[in-house]
């Protein structure tokens, strides 16, 4: 299956879910609100929060990392790209677009930013092979890198997932390969987090 293919697919999934629950914590899949900050805790430990900033929000959903951004009163500029259009479209209600915050529904509309984070997208792979999947993951992850100056942060479900939770329309990563590729691959200063209570980890990827 074409990258085009998996994503049309895991598009209509998220647009489906926003359709049902609106731009909410469960229209982007999550259980409840405060998982979905706590995610954006750890994204944002990537981020030199010293000086301004741009970044890219690579699956920014209805753009609620927006407001984490704001809240935590950081200095930033920001671009919000996601294959769902009916995404982009709730995303754009909340956030009108301005000097500071932008959405786009191709990633050839992405420039280089110091910074690119990536919540949930890889997820919900569907019918998608394991193996197939997993090569698509790290593809991505080169995409990630090559949109950023500084560094790139992701998250991920963890294999040490408890089994019985386990659902097989999902992917659950090896932590210890993901850490392993971003280090050969991306940069010598990489950080695995997966000591916060919920069933993924987040990998912080710095270009020092």
């Amino acid at each position: 299956m074409s990258h085009d293919a998996i994503r049309s697919q895991v598009g209509n999934y998220y647009s489906d879910k926003v359709t049902a629950h609106g731009p909410t914590a469960r229209g982007v899949d999550w259980n409840s609100p405060e998982s979905q900050q706590l995610r954006f805790c750890q994204l944002a430990k990537v981020i030199d929060s010293g000086a301004s900033f741009s970044i890219n929000d690579y699956g920014c959903g209805y753009g609620a990392f927006v407001e984490h951004l704001e809240e935590n009163e950081l200095p930033f500029t920001y671009r919000g790209f996601d294959i769902s259009e009916e995404m982009i479209a709730e995303a754009r209600k909340l956030h009108p677009a301005s000097d500071r915050v932008a959405f786009v529904t191709r990633e050839s509309e992405l420039r280089p930013a110091s910074y690119t984070v990536a919540s949930g997208i890889f997820n919900v792979r569907l019918q998608t092979g394991e193996k197939e999947w997993t090569q698509y993951v790290l593809d991505t992850l080169h995409s990630l890198d090559g949109l950023s100056q500084k560094g790139f942060s992701f998250n991920v479900l963890t294999k040490y997932s408890d089994p019985e939770f386990m659902r097989p329309n999902l992917y659950y990563a090896d932590p210890e390969f993901l850490f392993n590729y971003c280090k050969t691959h991306f940069s010598r200063f990489v950080a695995l987090l997966h000591d916060y209570p919920l069933y993924e980890f987040t990998i912080l990827v710095r270009k020092l």
